[in-house]
């Protein structure tokens, strides 16, 4: 059957049968297909070398065909029963098509013109480019290593240089994270790198539990990325998650120290762990071979997971990818120099004595294949990676903590302390089950809306108050200059008359002193009249 489906050759009746009870078809009655073609009665009426299924192809084609398929005993293990009126003729077995898996059902339909959805990557490209990326490194390792030097080669840039030094070279060093955020532009792709260090790591006498820090690190920024996803009402969130942790090994010993093994015992878990021998170049050649293979012997011993890079999809890159990854841990070199070589090249570089070991030659160092590796071929898988398997299993862990926790809770109040607490914006614990912390939060945010109003209320009876009071002040106001108004005229008035009485007796008083000079000239004027008439008639013609 599986030949002829392939070749797509001739196939009789009774195949095309077979081959049809072997899927899901489209009738009104479908057919309970069983996968277990071992457990089924591989027989068809008295013919015993007639198997079902995939069973013996060529007996099939042995076998007399009947003439009526539907005379044909149906195996009740593989097919349900259908009643005689309703059962239907299979169709036509269907062709075989290139690039379709043996599980494909449906082959795919071609289409008659230009639709539009092979856009969609074009699409996604766009608003992936015009969103930007975001990335976190973190470098550990003892001071000296070259984690900063390693950072501007990795990245061609000098991320930390004299204005802003990097902070093994600064003049506190405390054992605490500091963390550096640089945007980065390579064409028009942007990239918000966070740099992650940790200074003062392994310096001290007493190097107990000192990398508490860095396992405290990756977990807060968890439990933030966990609060972020409880929340009722979900912001955009940037993911700042260590994507990738380098951690970086001292090339002086003979193996991996005990304090190399508690840190990254504490790290494999929640970061994607790459570990590098620093400095490589004060190895030589077989010491760097002997070193590689006796910190895999550790890594393996002591049950330390490192990242596992994957395989590529494309064949070519897939061998030179199984090669890259032989080298692993990677024996690097890095350097903030730059060298002309004899051609004129500029390259990066360290020049000793002895000669000169560039940091891009994968004769001379791993660095060239680190970063091939981490930034070129796996940079999303590290953080698909870190979504999904690192984070995943923290988020599994916490809420089956939570769990548990709420669960004795019930028993026994006291016991509930035992899960991590984690607060939400609210301030309320999350130490307990989602819906439960669903409700705590509904009824924090009724709370909130509720003395919301009321300070509302209460604000807008203060503006209601003040303003009346303004007005009332206003109305005062008015009054007052109105009866200063009025109190102005009044004392204009009486001024008036009191200057009105005053002119009046001064003239009385001036016309008593001059009464006999205005009877003198009352006799003037009465004899300046009589001398007028007297003229006035002389002057009559007779």
């Amino acid at each position: 059957m599986s030949r002829a489906m392939s070749t797509g050759g001739p196939t009789s009746a009774r195949e095309r049968y077979f081959i049809n009870t072997n899927r899901s078809t489209d009738t009104d009655k479908p057919l309970n297909v069983v996968n277990d073609s071992s457990a089924l009665p591989a027989r068809i009426g008295s013919d015993s070398s007639a198997s079902v299924g995939r069973s013996n192809p060529s007996s099939l084609r042995s076998s007399p065909v009947p003439s009526d398929l539907s005379s044909i005993a149906v195996p009740t293990a593989r097919v349900a029963p259908v009643a005689s009126g309703d059962f239907k003729r299979p169709p036509p077995p269907p062709k075989a098509y290139p690039g379709v898996g043996p599980k494909s059902s449906t082959p795919p339909r071609k289409l008659g013109g230009y639709v539009g959805f092979a856009n969609l990557p074009n699409q996604v490209h766009r608003k992936a480019v015009r969103k930007g990326f975001e990335f976190t490194l973190m470098v550990c390792g003892e001071s000296g290593c070259g984690k900063s030097t390693f950072v501007n080669t990795m990245f061609l840039t000098n991320v930390y240089n004299k204005e802003y030094p990097s902070p093994s070279l600064r003049i506190q060093k405390t054992l605490k994270v500091e963390t550096t955020r640089v945007l980065l532009k390579e064409g028009s792709v942007n990239l918000k790198l966070t740099m992650v260090d940790f200074p003062g790591y392994g310096d001290r006498v007493d190097n107990s539990n000192c990398w508490e820090p860095m396992v405290r690190y990756t977990e807060d920024k968890f439990d933030r990325h966990i609060r972020g996803e409880s929340q009722v009402k979900r912001q955009t969130m940037s993911d700042d998650r260590v994507h990738c942790c380098v951690y970086f090994i001292a090339p002086n010993g003979h193996g991996l120290k005990p304090i190399d093994v508690q840190c990254m015992k504490a790290l494999h878990t929640r970061v994607n762990l790459i570990p590098v021998i620093a400095k490589a170049d004060s190895l030589t050649a077989g010491e760097c071979e002997a070193f590689k293979k006796k910190i895999l012997t550790d890594l393996q011993t002591n049950k330390i997971s490192i990242y596992q890079f994957p395989d590529l999809d494309d064949e070519d890159e897939n061998k030179l990818n199984k090669e890259r990854k032989s080298k692993v841990p990677f024996a690097i070199v890095s350097s903030n120099a730059c060298v002309t070589k004899e051609g004129g090249k500029l390259v990066r570089a360290r020049t000793y004595p002895w000669g000169t070991v560039e940091v891009d030659n994968i004769e001379h160092n791993d660095f060239h294949v680190l970063r091939t590796m981490m930034v070129r071929t796996h940079f999303n898988d590290l953080k698909v990676t870190t979504h999904c398997n690192h984070y995943e299993n923290y988020r599994q862990a916490h809420w089956s903590k939570i769990a548990a926790s709420s669960g004795d809770a019930g028993a026994n109040p006291g016991m509930a302390a035992g899960g991590p607490l984690i607060k939400t914006a609210s301030g309320s614990s999350l130490n307990k089950n989602p819906m439960a912390t669903l409700e705590d939060e509904k009824i924090d945010h009724q709370a909130r809306i509720k003395k919301m109003e009321q300070d509302m209320e209460q604000v807008f009876e203060m503006k209601v108050k003040e303003k009346l009071r303004k007005l009332r002040d206003m109305e005062a106001n008015l009054k007052k200059e109105m009866e200063e108004a009025k109190a102005s005229l009044e004392t204009a008035k009486n001024d008036l008359a009191k200057h009105q009485h005053s002119f009046y007796r001064e003239r009385d008083a001036w016309a008593d002193e001059n009464k006999e000079l205005e009877e003198l000239i009352r006799q003037h004027y009465d004899a300046a009249k009589s001398l007028n008439k007297k003229k006035d008639k002389k002057l009559i013609p007779f």
